[in-house]
């Protein structure tokens, strides 16, 4: 198949075609995103939204047909409650058809869905519930007792509630209460849908309100980059509770029309080729660490087996060569590196829809409705060559959906440019390739912690007097979690790795268990600047330094 032209398609992007072709709805003058992703396919009784597996070994499927009647049950109920349009509707859920139910129902009464990914501890549940303002939570017997430890926790209702607590409500039962008709909610493309948060290098994580306007650009993603075709058996591996599964793994499958598959087990080698052979996948998107537990353990695979593989997609961080070769010939078919945050969605990225060249390591070109450039210090465009802080030209970019952060925690936009804090070396081809962060955001294992959060759990241990948290290289993981841990002169421990062993678990319980740092050393102090902040930058160059020696 002769694919089109990147230059072309970037060129004549049209985006109020694109939203006349897509979307049943207007984004001026009103839309209901669960119709966009739901009901405009229920039509076909058969036309299946979800595949699924469960704990147990056994597997399902959920029609958009049911998905729509499921989901119209919860928005009475949501109704019932007092919650509608813009209203936060959280899901403490694992990759099961509730979690997709949850999801389409909050979005069909117009309110907003906020994903509580299931490894956050209670700590980080409740900053988010209460910054939010959350109105309802729907949780799962595994995840029920965190619930119990946050404060002023909003009413919640459980999957299977006599495991969890006789006293909670029951999902289901409050479900089979309600009438399976009700009329979608519209929003405007303003509007929010999804309530998101970002890890910060100081403080708390920062709000990010998703608005219905940003349905072109996932759709773009999933079109161009990810090439989703109707032919296609689509896996995305990456869990709901992150932007990169919400988006990409729910919202941009279903807008087009095609299933999704769930797999709650934890991710292992030997599950991941098993889910793909049982599904025939022919289109996967998984974080790099994925492809490179795969790649270290290639005796799980049997040699020379071709799994069916059109093409994979990667997410997250650079892919390294050895990682990129070993998929090309292993699968017998091209990964491509995508670029992009929270805040902004997929913006950066090598196509396999469209034709242009690849540069091996690179993260390729603007993705079409977007103008992603490289700023100097001086907040000017760097040449070819030249390192620069990654950017988007907002006026030029009219797919670009970020309005700032929701509780106005920081201000990312200078000059007409909402700033990345990610740094990419320009290839002047209009490619870049990513060469880290302008900051101290750890990427471990996929996932992008903020040191704040980890020191800050830290302190709640009456033994700590102050903490650094940076990014040590790994070469399974790309980076694990490294602290070092000042303590309180009177609280010297006579055992030091009970402390660790107890630090971890604080962690783990409180913030979430791929943020606890997998290394703690204890040190006299800490270096600062005369201002008396925290250079984490030493820190990193000494973890970097301990791990090349």
């Amino acid at each position: 198949m002769s694919l089109p032209e990147y230059a072309d398609v970037y060129r004549n992007f049209d985006p109020a075609a694109l939203e006349a072709e897509i979307l049943d709805g207007s984004l001026e003058n009103g839309l209901n995103v669960c119709h966009e992703m739901c009901d405009k396919w229920a039509t076909d009784p058969q036309k299946v939204a979800l595949f699924y597996e469960t704990i147990d070994g056994s597997d399902g499927k959920l029609t958009f047909a049911e998905l729509k009647e499921q989901s119209a049950r919860f928005a009475n109920y949501l109704v019932s409650q007092g919650i509608g349009k813009g209203d936060r509707v959280a899901g403490l859920l694992p990759r099961t058809p509730e979690l997709l139910i949850v999801i389409a129902g909050a979005l069909r009464v117009g309110a907003v869905y906020q994903p509580l990914f299931t490894a956050f501890g209670s700590g980080a549940i409740e900053y988010r519930l209460e910054r939010a303002a959350t109105k309802l939570v729907v949780t799962d017997p595994a995840n029920y007792s965190k619930l119990t430890e946050v404060k002023d926790c909003p009413p919640v209702i459980c999957v299977d509630a006599e495991k969890a607590d006789a006293g909670v409500r029951d999902f289901y039962s409050a479900l089979n209460e309600q009438s399976d008709d009700f009329e979608p909610v519209l929003i405007k493309g303003t509007d929010p849908f999804l309530q998101m948060f970002t890890s910060g290098t100081v403080g708390k994580s920062k709000g990010v309100a998703v608005p219905a306007r940003a349905l072109l650009a996932f759709y773009v993603y999933m079109r161009d980059a990810i090439d989703l075709r109707d032919d296609d058996v689509f896996w995305n591996v990456a869990d709901p509770g992150w932007a990169y599964g919400l988006y990409y793994a729910v919202v941009g499958p279903l807008l087009m029309g095609h299933a999704t598959h769930f797999n709650p087990g934890a991710f292992t080698p030997e599950s991941t080729y098993d889910m793909i052979r049982k599904y025939k996948i022919t289109n996967l998107a998984a974080a790099p660490t994925a492809y490179r537990l795969l790649k270290a353990n290639d005796h799980v695979l049997p040699e020379g087996e071709n799994l069916g593989l059109r093409v994979a997609s990667s997410a997250g961080e650079p892919l390294n060569p050895e990682v990129v070769n070993w998929i090309k010939n292993r699968h017998y078919c091209p990964v491509m590196d995508h670029y992009g945050q929270t805040e902004t969605g997929m913006t950066c990225c090598n196509f396999h829809a469209l034709k242009h060249p690849v540069r091996q390591g690179s993260m390729g070109y603007s993705s079409p409705g977007h103008k992603v450039v490289a700023l100097n210090e001086k907040n000017e465009e760097v040449g070819e060559g030249e390192v620069g802080q990654i950017a988007v030209d907002v006026k030029a970019s009219p797919l670009f959906h970020f309005d700032g952060y929701t509780w106005g925690e920081k201000d990312p936009f200078v000059k007409g440019y909402y700033l990345t804090g990610d740094m990419a070396i320009c290839h002047g081809d209009g490619s870049f390739s990513f060469s880290g962060r302008d900051d101290d955001i750890i990427t471990t294992a996929g996932y992008r912690v903020g040191p704040a959060d980890v020191e800050s759990t830290l302190l709640e241990h009456a033994a700590v007097a102050e903490s650094g948290v940076v990014a040590k290289p790994d070469e399974k993981r790309g980076s694990i979690i490294k602290a070092y841990v000042v303590i309180k002169g009177d609280e010297a421990p006579a055992d030091e790795q009970v402390l660790r062993d107890e630090l971890q678990e604080l962690v783990r319980r409180r913030l979430s268990t791929h943020a606890f740092p997998r290394e703690i050393e204890f040190v006299d102090e800490l270096p600062k600047t005369p201002s008396g902040k925290i250079q984490r930058f030493v820190l990193r160059n000494k973890a970097q330094e301990e791990s090349a020696s």
